[in-house]
């Protein structure tokens, strides 16, 4: 079984920066791709920024230029580095990894959720 824990939400006002870390543990497991989404009340999750299986990077529109994913392998652990945000990045982020428990095909695990709120 594996488990990805979060952590590095919290309350900052708008310009402010944050920085997320999402650690996958467990034993004998592969990631293949991982990544940060994110839900607004009433809203559905979306993609905020991930690593493929190839190892290449997307984000969502409305973050590039302000938000970098980075990942140590070493450590299991992918980070969402937020710059400049602002009231409408307010959501609960999840950790999002497509992880195989080897010998057994891959699948999708999710964070348990941190909050990250804008004030203006």
């Amino acid at each position: 079984q594996v488990q990805l824990v979060e952590s590095g939400g919290g309350l900052v006002h708008t310009g402010g920066s944050l920085r997320l870390s999402c650690a996958a543990s467990g034993s004998g497991f592969r990631i293949h791709a991982m990544g940060w989404y994110r839900q607004a009340p009433g809203k559905q999750r979306d993609l905020v920024a991930g690593f493929t299986s190839s190892g290449s990077t997307n984000y969502q529109d409305s973050v590039k230029g302000r938000f970098t994913i980075s990942r140590d392998n070493a450590k299991n652990t992918a980070y969402l580095q937020m710059n400049s945000l602002e009231p409408e990045d307010t959501a609960d982020y999840y950790c999002n990894a497509l992880v195989a428990v080897l010998p057994g095909p891959p699948r999708t695990y999710w964070g348990q959720g941190t909050r990250v709120t804008v004030s203006s």
